[in-house]
């Protein structure tokens, strides 16, 4: 099994070196459950040309400091592949802003939020269960695709979580993200790309969240081993 990791993010800022990107993030937190993939990055913010879908099994969409609104090269190229993924029944899961450009794409909506910029942990009721998730994201999905159904909310994000009709899954929370890493980047970026008291909620916010290391994991590993049907 081939799994393609769609990097979204730009180089770190100095202020971040040594702390892992996204596609890293996201491998570490799915391998474990599906020993039988191979991993690949595709550095799409980059440069890099989208995977040939005849070359791969599944498709992860991670998280970005863009918004689907934003005009940027790379956009309306992924916009299309993810069209192609639908049409081919390509296995699809996006996190964050994966979740939202899929939304936007698939038929949705997906816009700057009326609350504002997100950090830190935050409750969902996800898939039947309550959990705690770790958060980062000042976008929102805002209308439903038709072919989606919301699988996971919280009273900040209504739509927290979208199964499609065709092999496509998606979540906003980041179930790649560790406490530390959190920490870390509440530390660093403090007054640079988050205010004081964001920092400080965020942080106050992991003390006493509980988020499983499998979050989101089986209903990643369902779509891509094929067993997932949405209900």
């Amino acid at each position: 099994m081939r799994i393609a990791i769609l990097e979204l993010t730009g180089h770190p800022l100095p202020l971040l070196e040594g702390l892992p990107r996204t596609s890293r993030q996201i491998r570490d937190w799915l391998a474990p459950h599906l020993p039988e993939a191979e991993f690949h990055s595709v550095d799409v913010v980059d440069g890099a040309p989208l995977p040939a879908l005849s070359e791969f099994d599944g498709v992860v969409v991670g998280g970005s400091e863009f918004g689907v609104y934003d005009d940027t090269e790379w956009m309306q190229p992924l916009r299309d592949f993810l069209e192609e993924c639908r049409a081919q029944a390509k296995p699809v899961f996006g996190i964050c802003f994966g979740h939202q450009i899929m939304a936007d794409v698939f038929g949705g909506k997906a816009e700057k939020a009326e609350v504002g910029n997100i950090v830190g942990a935050r409750g969902f009721d996800y898939d039947g269960a309550r959990v705690d998730g770790y958060v980062w994201h000042q976008d929102q999905v805002t209308s439903v695709p038709p072919s989606a159904r919301v699988t996971g909310a919280a009273g900040h994000c209504p739509v927290g979580a979208l199964d499609y009709e065709f092999p496509a899954r998606s979540v906003q929370f980041h179930p790649e993200y560790q406490a530390q890493h959190l920490r870390d980047l509440f530390a660093r970026g403090r007054d640079v790309f988050l205010t004081a008291q964001e920092a400080d909620d965020g942080l106050a916010s992991l003390e006493n969240a509980h988020v499983p290391k499998d979050l989101a994991a089986e209903q990643a590993v369902d779509l891509f081993r094929g067993t997932y049907t949405q209900k």
